[in-house]
């Protein structure tokens, strides 16, 4: 008779936390030597349905390169982590955090992106962020490359369309990997990588004139490459330090036919197959055999160097991290396949409620994303991103009652555990924007994920003062009970 132990709750090391990128949190954007990065020439979006992130021209960098200020350029600003810092890592320790999952400004380091030394001041700036974290026994989970890169490389070879940016990235990584030796436990590469066939904000390269089948050439030929930079970085880690662990990370979008024909549930499977393809090139160290019909359909041809499938095939991720944040709906008739991005967002679903931006949430996808990835490819995983965006309002006397936040957190943490006890092997997890930022997409400040409010406006007025929302003491008692606690009474703000 077959009999094993069903795992029970988290484990003792679970990685509790909350995830942040440099660029919408840290601000200093113009000191200390940093150089200016893609992510700092995007203008703030004019209203919630414009995602015009991707949408960059020669002339538009232009014009925000010889803008000296932040006025329509939010992620310039960030919420000022790079002076608040000390404050901030202690609020994240008061609440327990086991891990802070943030992101190194490369243009910190290397302002031109491939300069022959790096700049110190903003290598000394992470060292006392790391050591601040420490103090409170808290690791660094470092994403090397999130949604932003030096500009410089940009105008100099057009971001990753250009096969010497591998070159660029390497010094960097390398740098990165010799100065925080013993200090960073876990890196990740590339953030979301699965962005960069949306366009400029994964790639730094500008296509705004190209044709569909140009850009879509474009956009996987830069992926190429950052698959091939990630694998390196994979090889300069384990050699400078093997202690360290580093992953990739996805944008996981959970894909559900519309109805039980069998149409649908091949769209639905094509839709999974074309964002997983990511994870499997990472974790397995191959391009799959299904990606070769979808390249000569949609006719794309990637410019491999002789060595790259080896270099992929030997140099797989330690484990695998992603975002979570909702599940999307796809039926035979929408054209996924030309849907080159990765992110696929399809019909809505009866059975799910929606979330004021339209995300569709979903605590059990979660459960079933976790087993799919775990059986696919048996490596550590990790949740990475995962959280609601909400406007948040102060009352007369100073709290913040988010419920709404506590419930989807609630919600997908239940979810985690059911995948435990499945037999998922969990590492961490790590709630977006533990600390209210500027949105990604939009770059607005209304849309808020954070336990802690910062007092700032879309326009950046504000006193930048940090107050403890509701959530803050509620996933503080889940920190403490290692998840065991979900449906404790909430206490308030006291200040």
């Amino acid at each position: 008779m077959y009999s094993k132990q069903i795992p029970t709750g988290f484990p003792k090391n679970f990685l509790w936390g909350g995830a942040t990128a440099a660029n919408q949190l840290e601000g200093g954007w113009n000191v200390d030597g940093k150089g200016l990065t893609t992510a700092e020439v995007v203008k703030k979006a004019e209203t919630r349905e414009d995602f015009s992130m991707n949408q960059v021209t020669t002339e538009s960098i232009a014009q925000a390169a010889a803008d000296p200020t932040d006025n329509a350029y939010p992620k310039r600003r960030g919420v000022d982590f790079y002076h608040h810092y000390q404050e901030d890592i202690a609020m994240l320790a008061e609440m327990g955090f086991k891990a802070f999952r943030l992101s190194i400004a490369w243009a910190r380091i290397f302002p031109n992106g491939d300069d022959a030394t790096p700049n110190e001041a903003g290598l000394a700036f992470y060292d006392k962020v790391f050591a601040e974290c420490h103090k409170y026994g808290i690791e660094p989970v470092v994403t090397i490359s999130h949604y932003e890169m030096p500009l410089a490389l940009t105008q100099k070879q057009n971001g990753w369309a250009s096969r010497q940016t591998i070159t660029a990235f390497l010094r960097y990584t390398e740098t990165l990997f010799k100065r925080y030796k013993g200090v960073v436990k876990y890196w990740m590469t590339f953030n979301e990588i699965n962005a960069i066939t949306g366009g400029f904000t994964g790639t730094g390269a500008v296509d705004a004139d190209l044709s569909l089948n140009e850009k879509a050439q474009l956009r996987f030929q830069a992926l190429h490459h950052q698959f091939v930079a990630s694998a390196k970085a994979v090889a300069q880690c384990h050699a400078i330090d093997p202690n360290a662990k580093i992953g990739c990370m996805l944008a996981r979008m959970q894909t559900y036919p519309q109805t039980p024909n069998p149409e649908d549930v091949r769209a639905a499977q094509l839709s999974d197959q074309l964002n997983l393809f990511y994870t499997d090139v990472q974790a397995r160290g191959e391009y799959p055999e299904y990606m070769n019909r979808y390249f000569q359909e949609n006719h794309i041809t990637l410019q491999m160097d002789p060595n790259d499938e080896k270099v992929l095939r030997e140099n797989p991720v330690d484990y695998i991290s992603f975002s979570y944040y909702m599940s999307t709906v796809t039926n035979a008739d929408q054209d996924v396949e030309h849907f080159h991005d990765g992110f696929v967002f399809g019909e809505k679903n009866p059975y799910l409620q929606t979330s004021a931006w339209g995300w569709q949430i979903d605590p059990v996808g979660l459960r079933i994303s976790l087993n799919d990835m775990w059986d696919r490819y048996r490596i550590p995983l990790f949740v990475v991103e995962n959280g609601l965006g909400a406007e948040d309002k102060v009352t007369s006397d100073g709290k913040i009652h988010d419920d709404y936040r506590i419930d989807y957190l609630r919600a997908h943490i239940a979810q985690m555990r059911e995948a435990i006890e499945d037999g998922v092997q969990l590492m961490g997890y790590t709630t977006w924007g533990p600390i209210d930022l500027i949105s990604a997409s939009t770059s607005e400040m209304s849309k808020r994920y954070g336990f802690i409010y910062v007092d700032q406006d879309d326009a950046g007025n504000g006193s930048l003062r940090r107050l403890r929302k509701d959530s803050f003491y509620w996933y503080k008692h889940v920190i403490a009970t290692n998840g065991a606690e979900l449906d404790a009474p909430v206490a308030t703000a006291k200040d």
